[in-house]
């Protein structure tokens, strides 16, 4: 991975990244595609920090930033400093792997704010991709972008109709609550065994295991997390009823983002 900047542009040259990929395979979901189909453009936030992303011949153009915010904020988001090449040469001993890696080798965990993916996962129960994206965009036009959860303190679910966000808004009243009051710290959680911050999480209405574990494993890096949804249940029943490889494990939420997107557009 190198980079040069160019004007206002940061030009970027890595390998085992693509951009459809990473940002299409239900990880985040404040980023867009501009534009028609030839020209690859993502234009996104983390947090409140925009990006337009583009995907040139031999290159990808981060435009309009500035070299401190692209090596603090997206080499990090994108994790671009971790090596790829490695974790699917490993993976390639598994035949379901190997294929779902071929098929979409570009993926990369984006790693998001703690609080951003928490309150995203919440929002995304039982949802589909395009109306969670609306409930979010409408919360950060009601706040101006994407708020703290300070910001939030003392909402109520009826304050939270202009999201049309149905059942969902009572979850986000308990976690903003619980976020405010310090029952939960999730600065402080980050450190902890992933099966104890599972626990921690689950005590916000709504929060079940895979919204726990989307949160661990975008919001807090957590790798060895496997979010649990419809497509990735079939994978395990029709791959691995014994469960993933012993190799596998350290990198189990990477290799699930592979195969999730692999079993949902690729079969």
């Amino acid at each position: 991975m190198e980079y040069i900047k160019q004007g206002e542009d940061i030009l970027l040259k890595t390998s085992d990244f693509d951009l459809d990929e990473t940002l299409d395979c239900g990880q985040a979901f404040r980023w867009e595609r501009q534009g028609n189909g030839s020209e690859c453009v993502y234009r996104g936030f983390m947090l409140n920090t925009p990006l337009t992303v583009s995907a040139e011949k031999d290159y990808f153009r981060f435009r309009d930033t500035d070299e401190s915010t692209f090596v603090n904020v997206w080499l990090p988001y994108f994790d671009l400093e971790t090596d790829y090449s490695e974790i699917k040469r490993i993976f390639s001993e598994d035949p379901a792997l190997s294929k779902a890696c071929a098929y979409a080798g570009g993926i990369r965990i984006l790693r998001q704010d703690s609080w951003e993916a928490l309150c995203s996962f919440i929002i995304s129960q039982n949802n589909n991709i395009p109306r969670i994206k609306g409930i979010i965009g409408r919360l950060c036009e009601m706040y101006g972008g994407f708020p703290k959860f300070e910001d939030m303190n003392g909402i109520s679910p009826d304050d939270l109709a202009p999201l049309r966000a149905g059942f969902r808004a009572k979850y986000i009243a308990d976690c903003v609550r619980k976020l405010n009051d310090r029952e939960i710290v999730l600065d402080d959680i980050k450190n902890f065994p992933t099966e104890e911050i599972r626990k921690i999480l689950m005590t916000i209405k709504g929060v079940g295991p895979k919204v726990a574990d989307c949160a661990m494993l975008y919001g807090m890096y957590r790798i060895d997390c496997v979010p649990m949804d419809v497509w990735m249940k079939r994978v395990m029943e029709q791959f691995y009823p014994d469960g993933f490889p012993e190799f596998v494990l350290p990198y189990a939420g990477i290799a699930q983002q592979y195969l999730f997107h692999y079993m949902r557009t690729g079969t």
